[in-house]
C-alpha cells in the first residue's frame, strides 16, 4: 500500500483525532507502506509552514516513521534529505543533490547559496549570467 501526503501528516500530528485514528489503522494492517520521496518532501513543506515544526522536530518525526518496520522508502534518499534538514536546509535540497549524484551528473547548479553550501560540493553556485 502507498500513501499520500495528507495521510502522512494525519498520522504524524494526530490534529484531527477521526483522520490520524484512520490513517493508523490503515498503516498497521498494511505489510508493507510504500512512501515516495515526493511525499515525505511535501510533508516537510507542510509540517514547517502550515505547523510551524522546527527542522530538528520534523527530522525527528520522518526518521522515527522512516525507520519503523514495514515502511519502504528510498533510504538513501531520505536519508540525504533528512541531512540537509538536520543542518538547517531543505529536505527537498538533500533529495536533489541526491539524485544529481545517483545520475552521474558532472554538475548541479543553483542560485541558492545556501543549497550549495550544505551539498558539500555537489552543487556550483550560480552568481549571476554571464
Amino acid at each position: 500500500m502507498a500513501i499520500d501526503t495528507n495521510v502522512l501528516v494525519r498520522f504524524l500530528t494526530e490534529d484531527d483525532e477521526a483522520q490520524a485514528a484512520a490513517a493508523a489503522r490503515i498503516m498497521e494492517s498494511a505489510s508493507v507502506v510504500s512512501v515516495s520521496t515526493i511525499v515525505l518532501t511535501e510533508t516537510t513543506w507542510v509540517l514547517r509552514r502550515a505547523y510551524k515544526y522546527t527542522p530538528t522536530k520534523i527530522a525527528a518525526a520522518l526518521r522515527s516513521f522512516v525507520d519503523a518496520q514495514g515502511v519502504d522508502v528510498d533510504e538513501a534518499a531520505a536519508e540525504a534529505g533528512l541531512r540537509f534538514l538536520e543542518q538547517g536546509g531543505d529536505f527537498a535540497d538533500g533529495v536533489i543533490a541526491h539524485e544529481a549524484k545517483q545520475r552521474h551528473c558532472d554538475c548541479l547548479v543553483t542560485f541558492d547559496s545556501q543549497f550549495a553550501r550544505l551539498s558539500n560540493g555537489a552543487a556550483t553556485l550560480l552568481t549571476g549570467i554571464e
